[in-house]
């Protein structure tokens, strides 16, 4: 079952073009990405890189076109940290953040809407950031995380719910 597309993106998947009160010029942006994790021997591990600004985060990017969210999902995971092979195992929620772009349009408030997915990648996966600038990337760094540390590594504070659900899943499934 395909998920819903938040009724931001009729228009056109990735962004449009509006006003906010005031006249203000607004641009809202849909982007999907994944927390990823593997069960090893020493435990369960989440896949996070840091991103252009020193923040340790999960991959993202932009919906294109006729794309499935989970299917962006998919490909930004591929193309951020290089894994493929992933099983679905779930949604993770959205977020909605505002920043003010201060390169591509010029001082024009963003409102973007970040959709998040659960994937587990086989045990022996590694993790390959692409070179940098490859794919518009800027990523300074990979690494796979012990899941009892995601919370402390991560500094963007509005995906501590996702990552609160993401191991709340991951509890579940654990062997008792």
């Amino acid at each position: 079952m395909q998920e819903p597309i938040h009724s931001s993106t009729r228009r056109s998947i990735s962004s449009r073009r509006g006003k906010l009160r005031g006249g203000r010029k607004v641009r809202t942006e849909v982007s999907a990405g994944g927390l990823v994790f593997r069960r090893t021997k020493r435990g369960v591990q989440i896949a996070m890189l840091e991103d252009a600004f020193g923040h340790w985060t999960f991959p993202k990017g932009h919906v294109r076109r006729l794309e499935t969210l989970r299917d962006a999902a998919e490909r930004e995971i591929a193309e951020e940290l290089s894994l493929t092979g992933l099983q679905f195992r779930g949604q993770l929620g959205t977020i909605d953040i505002w920043f003010r772009d201060r390169f591509v349009w010029k001082g024009m408030m963003i409102h973007k809407f970040i959709h998040y997915f659960l994937f587990e990648a086989p045990a022996d996966q590694k993790l390959v950031p692409p070179p940098l600038g490859e794919h518009g990337e800027q990523i300074l760094a990979v690494a796979w995380v012990p899941v009892e540390k995601v919370l402390r590594r991560s500094t963007y504070r509005d995906l501590q719910p996702i990552i609160e659900k993401a191991i709340g899943i991951l509890r579940l499934a654990q062997p008792r």
